[in-house]
């Protein structure tokens, strides 16, 4: 074990099996709300194109895979399809608002072309997927690729660079579990009686500085007693 001065953190160095000197990262000691990978019972929806189906039904393959994995039940998932990558958003965005569903995966695969096309597709998918997940709220995966080649996205859907499909639905899973545990941490607020709230506090504030601790601002002064009359002698 040794000290990391730019932290203070200790770093834990150990040796493999070979003699290599291997240094584990050090934890920062800070608390934070964190997803799990753990899926179970939560439900699932991906959406994916018909469109390039050489490529996105290797994405959906994986995408569906992960997802057992991580301990969703396969009557909890549900594929939706799509002609193409433009229609991507709206059906997510559908699916998200019936709020049966914990996330939303998003599977696609769009490759450059001679013409503009690609560039105003690509706009479209990425800007429709952002809003819906941030007005509904509901987490959405980006597992559309953006290619230049055919073989770029041979090697994203299973190939040399993995497969995009299963990181997708690992980054849904751990986001519904991160949004699942946001709603459930504590504000950190007390409420205690002793606790005195905001509006009070500087009230009192306020009556100290005026030199009166009888009334607050907002109080209207104290009305005085009519005098009684006096009985008339008889």
């Amino acid at each position: 074990m040794r000290a990391n001065s730019a932290r203070g953190h200790a770093i834990a160095v150990t040796k493999d099996e070979k003699g290599f000197i291997v240094e584990s990262p050090p934890e920062s000691g800070l608390a934070a709300i964190e997803g799990m990978l753990t899926a179970a019972g939560m439900r699932f929806a991906i959406v994916v194109p018909r469109f390039n189906a050489f490529i996105t039904e290797r994405l959906l393959q994986s995408a569906y895979d992960g997802l057992l994995r991580s301990g969703t039940k396969k009557k909890d998932i549900q594929i939706v399809r799509v002609p193409g990558a433009f229609e991507i958003p709206l059906a997510a965005r559908k699916l998200a608002e019936t709020k049966k569903y914990d996330a939303i995966i998003c599977l696609g695969c769009l490759l450059r072309g001679d013409t503009a096309h690609y560039d105003v597709i690509v706009n479209e998918v990425t800007r429709g997927i952002g809003q819906s997940a941030q007005e509904t709220g509901v987490p959405h995966a980006f597992g559309v690729l953006t290619c230049e080649t055919l073989e770029q996205a041979i090697d994203r859907a299973g190939l040399k660079m993995g497969n995009k499909g299963f990181e997708a639905a690992l980054s849904a899973v751990e986001m519904a579990s991160l949004t699942s545990g946001i709603r459930r941490a504590p504000s950190g607020v007390r409420r205690g009686k002793e606790q005195i709230p905001r509006l009070a506090q500087n009230d009192k504030a306020e009556r100290t500085r005026n030199g009166n601790t009888d009334r607050t601002l907002n109080d209207k002064p104290a009305k005085r007693p009519k005098a009684a009359k006096a009985k008339r002698r008889s």
